[in-house]
């Protein structure tokens, strides 16, 4: 499995972002529950922003591309772990979990998202 921290986020975007397509941003999904998103959550840059909670991945998992780069975010990396485990296992090729989540996010990224 591939992993990046949150300070690695803007060069795996760079890498992973089609100039000919640029409607087609990579993802970064977070699969934490909604009161997490309520307490901490990420601002969109470069990137879109899809959330569907870990239990809700497998019922949902035709609501993503295949196609699209894929970054997974939870609290601290577990739970974004399992899910790319699990999306390798459905033939996702472009997956990448971001270790230390949203934590590091805030330590590494943006010091404004609360930490919990």
């Amino acid at each position: 499995m591939n992993a990046i921290s949150p300070g690695q986020l803007s060069d795996w975007l760079q890498h992973h972002t089609d100039a000919n397509a640029p409607e087609a941003l990579p993802v970064v999904l977070d699969v934490r529950e909604p009161w997490e998103l309520q307490t901490a959550s990420v601002k969109p840059e470069g990137f879109e922003l899809v959330a569907m909670p870990m239990r809700s991945v497998p019922a949902r998992v035709a609501e993503l591309d295949r196609d699209r780069p894929i970054a997974c975010l939870c609290h601290h990396g577990a739970r974004s772990a399992q899910v790319v485990q699990f999306l390798e296992g459905q033939g996702f090729t472009h997956v990448v979990n971001i270790h230390g989540g949203i934590h590091a996010w805030s330590a590494e990224r943006d010091p404004g998202v609360p930490v919990y």
